[in-house]
């Protein structure tokens, strides 16, 4: 016999059931009939048996309605199960979501966390920043650094030696003073008219100062009487023209300079010709001022012709031509041309490097800007490389050869990496003070490379080498400060040589 489902199960009961109800009517039909006559014993003892037959029936009925009762008590259990399980899955698809709710919290979580060391890193940094400022030696250095920080063709050495600013390339305004005028001409070709030096001094002189009520109607009236001396077109004009160009220039009157500038490059054009280094020289002023004033695209032209000027009149490996390939790199950097950067910087440095050696400042200010380059490409490896080579440079003068008992200033630093667990506990910075002092890092160019390697130090997460050279820069600033308590600051007006603060670097001009 096979097994029966539970519908036939029920379906066959409810069968019986009627069948039962209707057996039970024909018996109790049955039993009435049998009482109205019962006068013997016969009808008795049908009349008992149809009762016993009644009574049974009875109890199949009860037990097929019970079976009923137990078939519906049976599905409600099962629906109660069905909706258990439909719960129990939906418990199951939420307690998955709030894992995963759980995970995203918690990655969140860790992110924050990182940004909070970050930015605790960098709340130090800028801690340390702010400290530093307070060395500076007055208010108007601090006032000039900031307007080269906002300044977009600010090269990478915004406190230039005066011995720089000097050289016979420079337009920036100087203090007064006897100019070396037979070594300019030997180097740039053209010199400044002999009747033209003593005002071209003493306009410098109050230029300097900031004396510009003085420096400017001084240019004015020089560049009138020649006009009238002279006529339009002669090279002293072009000269007093440049020379007052420059003072509008260290004004931010660009608009006012660059007029200027364009007339003296017809002048000097028309009376010296195309290919004079005069011509070079006002070609790249002219150059640097649009480069202030965000105009690069029209200024890298200029410098590219300028560049060709002096490599035509002056050679290839001269080093005019290293500070020509210099300004046109800067250019080119603001523009995103790294590519083009990149050649100039490594020409500049080769040029700098044959004519005037591996010590001179040049090569280590032309590697701290090719490093620059290569920073803001993301070239962290080869950024690296040249901040230590200038930086082991400075060493080897100071100490000589690099070995386990004379190291670099990077690599102690890199070693207090590496050990910053055990070193938490001990005295920063003390093994290499006597370093700090002997290499003068105060100097514009060891400075500039600490801060440098200190912040690509920090973008690689070596927090704890950052903080060793940046402490090295702050230290050198107190010592310099302590140092300067004990001298007395230059009589006024300044002698030649001197001035009153440093103006902010920008590329490099031409008298």
């Amino acid at each position: 016999m096979t097994q029966m489902t539970q519908e036939e199960i029920i379906g066959n009961t409810k069968t019986v059931l009627q069948g039962l109800e209707a057996l039970r009517v024909e018996h109790l039909t049955l039993m009435s009939s049998l009482s109205e006559v019962r006068t013997v014993t016969t009808d008795r003892d049908k009349c008992d048996l149809v009762q016993r037959n009644i009574e049974n029936i009875d109890l199949g009925l009860g037990e097929a309605q019970m079976i009923l009762a137990l078939s519906a008590h049976l599905q409600n259990v099962e629906a109660e199960k069905q909706k258990l399980r439909t719960q129990i899955r939906r418990l199951c698809q939420e307690n998955a979501w709030l894992r995963d709710e759980l995970a995203n919290n918690q990655q969140k979580l860790q992110v924050s966390e990182q940004m909070v060391a970050q930015l605790e890193e960098q709340k130090k940094h800028l801690e340390f920043m702010e400290s530093v400022k307070q060395y500076d030696e007055n208010q108007e250095t601090e006032e000039a650094m900031e307007k080269s920080r906002r300044d977009p063709v600010v090269e990478l050495f915004p406190e230039e030696n005066e011995e720089e600013r000097n050289d016979s390339d420079t337009t920036s305004v100087q203090s007064g003073g006897d100019l070396n005028y037979s070594h300019m001409s030997n180097v740039t070709g053209y010199e400044i008219p002999v009747r033209l030096r003593t005002l071209h001094n003493l306009v410098i002189q109050y230029a300097s100062q900031g004396r510009y009520e003085v420096a400017v109607p001084l240019c004015k009236q020089a560049l009138e009487d020649l006009e009238k001396t002279s006529g339009r077109d002669h090279p002293d004009v072009a000269t007093m023209l440049n020379i007052l160009a420059l003072v509008y220039r260290d004004q931010s009157k660009y608009k006012e300079a660059a007029s200027l500038l364009n007339d003296a490059l017809e002048v000097r054009q028309k009376t010296l010709g195309e290919n004079h280094p005069a011509v070079a020289a006002t070609l790249n002023n002219l150059a640097v001022l649009y480069g202030k004033r965000g105009k690069y695209a029209e200024a890298e032209p200029l410098c590219k012709r300028a560049l060709e000027i002096r490599e035509k009149v002056l050679g290839k490996d001269h080093a005019d031509v290293a500070k020509q390939l210099n300004n046109l790199a800067l250019l080119c950097q603001n523009q995103g041309k790294y590519d083009e950067v990149e050649l100039y910087y490594q020409r500049a440095l080769k040029i700098y490097e044959a004519r005037l050696g591996p010590d001179d400042l040049n090569v280590a200010k032309t590697k701290n800007n090719l490093a620059s380059c290569y920073l803001k490409q993301g070239k962290y490896h080869e950024a690296d490389a040249l901040y230590k080579q200038v930086l082991t440079r400075a060493h080897e003068r100071e100490f000589g050869p690099v070995d386990e008992q004379n190291k670099v200033i990077w690599q102690i630093a890199e070693e207090r990496e590496e050990n910053k667990e055990r070193n938490r506990e001990q005295t920063p910075f003390g093994e290499h003070g006597a370093w700090m002092r002997a290499a003068k890092v105060n100097s514009p160019t060891v400075t500039t490379t600490l801060k440098n390697l200190a912040a690509l130090y920090r973008r690689q997460g070596k927090y704890e080498a950052a903080e060793t050279l940046e402490d090295c820069v702050l230290r050198c600033k107190q010592d310099a400060m302590e140092a300067m308590k004990g001298q007395k600051n230059p009589p006024y007006p300044l002698r030649a040589g001197k001035r009153e603060k440093n103006p902010p670097a920008s590329l490099n001009g031409n008298m």
